[in-house]
């Protein structure tokens, strides 16, 4: 397959099933560790600040890394970095299950970091390359429901594996996972060279990424991001606070994961089908998601799973509009160094929204914390309706 071809059609369904399971990988893997760290009764992880460190890791190196990985898909093609990435994520989880010890837990950690932020943003790229602009919405809607798939599934199952054979046995099914996917994607996903393109200055980097057509739909993708995060991390202590079992709370985060898979494909269908422009589905899944935290700060069990299906609805929105905008609006021969730098904002977002409401929380009361991440969701539609994000 040449360069020439990707934007005219599609490549075959079975080249694609790779790219769904490696982010599949990436987010069962970053939830199936983190969700069981704090369980692991072990020598490795002695303390609260020790199990922050560990949960830090993987998303600090995603930060560091996912734009420099997708500089690279550029430069040499994103299928290389992806293959990359899936092995060496392999190979980091293969580490821990071999060596056993703390040291090495906190190597392997930072080590299927920066493997997932050479594959994550290689295998958007890829999706991107391998779609006409007419399907990037069904392409990335899928991408995102297989995503949410394995963030739902990671704790749960993450937590059985835990439970039988130790964190050691979720570290092997984890090589065997990343293992699987490369050779699958080896096999099946079609060669993509990559494209000539004129130089770029830092400048004319900063001026891109400076571009309201890249900072609109960025910026919607940290703001669901952060609102995701939120709903993971602070929904069940209100659950808590209600006098709610840890059963209803957990039920209430699978509604959010589950609310989130359902709808990125389709509102990713809806986007091809002209059915759903980007601009008013950012603007849309933006106020839904405000709307989900408003309903966090209502006492009782309806706030808590109101507030769960309103995240999870306006997130699954955001997240297939987001990448398919950013992806038609973007020269091909870029698409790596965006999607990098996309993914870093998400990252920004999924470290910011927890950190602001616990900080407003812990001046006020966690109700006035949902409230502020409300707020600044709310205005976020202004940016995207200055940026207006590019035509579909």
């Amino acid at each position: 397959m040449n360069s020439t071809e990707a934007p005219r059609r599609a490549a075959p369904a079975r080249g694609m099933w790779p790219l769904y399971a490696a982010g599949f990988t990436t987010a069962f893997g970053a939830h199936g560790i983190a969700a069981n760290l704090g369980g692991f009764s072990g020598d490795a992880v002695t303390s609260l600040l020790v199990l922050g460190g560990l949960l830090a890791l993987y998303d600090g190196a995603e930060v560091v890394l996912k734009p420099l990985f997708g500089s690279l898909a550029d430069r040499i093609g994103a299928r290389p970095v992806l293959l990359g990435g899936l092995v060496a994520f392999a190979a980091a989880s293969a580490l821990y299950v071999v060596a056993d010890s703390h040291g090495w837990l906190w190597a392997a950690r930072l080590g299927q970091g920066a493997a997932a932020s050479a594959f994550s943003p290689s295998a958007s790229a890829l999706l991107a390359r391998l779609n006409p602009a007419a399907g990037h919405g069904r392409a990335f809607g899928s991408y995102g429901f297989c995503k949410s798939v394995g963030y739902t599934l990671g704790p749960l199952l993450g937590g059985v594996l835990v439970w039988a054979g130790g964190l050691r046995l979720l570290f092997a099914v984890l090589a065997v996972l990343g293992a699987a996917v490369a050779v699958w994607a080896a096999v099946a996903v079609p060669v993509v060279p990559p494209l000539p393109k004129a130089r770029q200055t830092v400048l004319d980097l900063a001026r891109r990424l400076a571009d309201p057509v890249f900072l609109a739909p960025t910026a919607a993708l940290a703001g669901a991001t952060a609102a995701l995060s939120v709903g993971v991390g602070f929904l069940p202590v209100s659950g808590r606070a209600a006098g709610l079992g840890t059963v209803a709370t957990g039920a209430a985060v699978s509604v959010l994961a589950a609310c989130a898979a359902v709808v990125q494909p389709r509102a990713g269908r809806a986007l091809d089908e002209g059915r759903l422009t980007a601009r008013s589905g950012l603007l849309a899944g933006l106020l839904v998601t405000a709307a989900g935290l408003a309903c966090a700060m209502l006492p009782g069990l309806t706030g808590v799973l109101c507030a769960a299906a309103l995240i999870g609805a306006g997130t699954g929105l955001i997240t297939p509009l987001g990448f398919a905008t950013l992806a038609s609006s973007t020269p091909p021969e870029r698409l790596g160094q965006t999607m990098g730098s996309a993914e870093l904002g998400r990252e920004l977002g999924d470290a910011g929204g927890p950190l602001l409401v616990a900080a407003v929380a812990t001046a006020t009361t966690l109700t006035y914390g949902y409230a502020a991440l409300a707020v600044l969701l709310a205005a976020g539609p202004l940016v995207v309706l200055v940026g207006r994000p590019g035509k579909r």
